[in-house]
């Protein structure tokens, strides 16, 4: 385990954490809502970020004589993101709390700063449709390594789930980021050409993006579902597990792996929402039960498109022309099928 500490005065900014994988709706915007914590407490995340360091964005027009000077969000590399819980030692940096609704989304840069030396260190970001996380700056803090529990590896068998269906009947925000990124990678692994896919809720939530993002007509790949507890066939592509703490995917012979986010993986397995079409004969009038049936959402399902065209340009065959172009008429129509 470590803490982390103040790189100019060594002041600890950080209670014990161990280092997770970094989930895919690390970069998510979901709504207008408050969203929880993006981290467990205790644990941390390194983000490799998009290499560009916080810049203005060009002067806006002026209008009434005043010339507005706006900031873009970007992902610097390498920021160590944490529960807002697991903080410490840190005052608020008050003029560079700007945020949009409830709360502040970072756009300034570092709005927390060492209660020690006054060293600005990390950025808070809690507004409503941001996961709520602090990122501390790679070169205002160092890790200091501490006593502590070993943290337990969970086994492949103990993967935790994810229903894809929240309890308001709104499909998951997770399941929308976690197909968001695998749909990137099953499209690269797809050479451009028709796949196919598994009945039930693999189907439901990558078939419309199939249909939309590749050329009709017989399937020429194959996706199946690979991991622990499966007995998978060779096949040219495997939709396999991701380990929400070590970040390895799941060994398995195939000609290309999809990483998919654990507890998405583990529902697609090993659940089949598909209502059930009734027997002739069932059970009698009189016996009542009391299991309610499983939610079922308002629309069809939707990847994150934002999420989707992130994790899509950081992969290096994204630079072959029929995939640049995919993502490009995603960017240019973000609310074609299936991201709408």
């Amino acid at each position: 385990m470590v803490v982390f500490a103040c790189a100019g005065c060594g002041a600890v900014m950080t209670a014990r954490v161990s280092r997770v994988a970094l989930p895919d709706h690390a970069g998510q915007k979901y709504g207008h809502g408050l969203l929880p914590s993006l981290l467990e407490p205790g644990t941390y995340v390194v983000d490799p970020g998009d290499g560009r360091p916080w810049q203005p964005s060009e002067p806006e027009p002026e209008a009434r004589g005043v010339r507005l000077l706006t900031y873009h969000l970007s992902r610097p590399p390498n920021r160590i993101g944490i529960a807002p819980g697991d903080v410490r030692g840190t005052v608020f940096v008050p003029e560079r709390l700007g945020g949009c609704c409830c709360g502040w989304d970072g756009r300034y840069g570092p709005n927390l700063a060492c209660a020690e030396c006054g060293c600005p260190v990390a950025t808070r970001v809690d507004d409503c449709g941001f996961w709520q996380v602090v990122w501390l700056e790679p070169e205002a803090v160092r890790p200091v390594a501490v006593d502590g529990p070993v943290q337990r590896v969970t086994d492949w068998a103990e993967l935790p789930t994810t229903p894809p269906v929240d309890p308001r009947g709104f499909w998951s925000p997770l399941w929308e980021a976690a197909v968001a990124v695998a749909l990137a990678h099953l499209l690269a692994a797809s050479g451009g050409r028709r796949v196919s896919v598994p009945e039930g809720p693999v189907a439901e939530a990558f078939r419309r993006a199939i249909d939309s993002l590749l050329p009709p007509g017989p399937p020429e790949r194959h996706l199946v579902l690979a991991g622990p507890g499966l007995s998978t066939p060779i096949t040219d592509i495997a939709l396999a597990p991701r380990h929400p703490q070590t970040g390895r995917v799941w060994p398995c012979d195939a000609g290309a792996v999809v990483p998919m986010a654990a507890g998405v993986w583990t529902y697609m397995a090993f659940h089949d929402d598909r209502r059930l079409v009734p027997a002739a004969s069932g059970m009698p009038a009189v016996v009542r039960r009391d299991d309610p049936p499983p939610l079922l959402p308002y629309s069809p399902f939707r990847p994150d498109g934002r999420v989707f065209l992130s994790t899509l340009e950081r992969l290096a065959v994204a630079r072959q022309p029929w995939l640049r172009r995919i993502h490009d008429r995603v960017k240019d129509h973000p609310s074609m099928d299936p991201f709408t």
